[in-house]
């Protein structure tokens, strides 16, 4: 396993849409182990392939830093209710800005072995599937932020006056 370069925005390989998988190789193997040791050296809750530069729909997700989720293929297939909250991303240092998003998502992909899986998640975990499968076609969630980007430290600064 390996960590790998988190890419940043304006990298253009972020804003490319990913091809399928349709096999797992041992390749893939390797990309999702070191996929999952990016994220947890990184602090994230989640992160997908293009963020790394690999143009595969695949997401490692882990909101409680004790539940694994390895997506292939995702894709939402339903969603409900409505959640607004403050949103950073690994590609995006040092900024986070609020989006709305579902506030219940239901997901179809692939696990490591090809089997299709269905997962749901509320609120952040919800949040997390609707923000990693965006990276996969080519989106960042700066694009759904309402109002301006804030600096992550602004934020630590109010914390500390309450």
């Amino acid at each position: 396993m390996a960590i790998r370069t988190i890419r940043e925005i304006g990298d253009p390989v972020l804003n490319k849409v990913a091809k399928e998988v349709t096999e797992i190789t041992p390749r893939i193997r390797d990309l999702i182990d070191d996929m999952v040791e990016t994220m947890y050296e990184a602090n994230g809750v989640g992160l997908a392939a293009p963020q790394v530069g690999i143009l595969k729909r695949i997401v490692v997700i882990d909101v409680t830093g004790e539940d694994l989720l390895v997506l292939i293929n995702p894709r939402i297939v339903e969603t409900s209710g409505e959640q607004t909250g403050n949103e950073g991303c690994l590609s995006v240092p040092g900024k986070t800005g609020i989006v709305t998003r579902p506030n219940y998502v239901k997901v179809v992909a692939q696990n490591e072995d090809m089997e299709t899986i269905e997962l749901e998640g509320t609120e952040l975990l919800a949040r997390a599937f609707c923000h990693e499968i965006e990276h996969l076609d080519g989106h960042l969630y700066v694009e759904k932020v309402e109002g301006d980007l804030m600096n992550t430290a602004d934020l630590e600064d109010d914390e500390d006056e309450e």
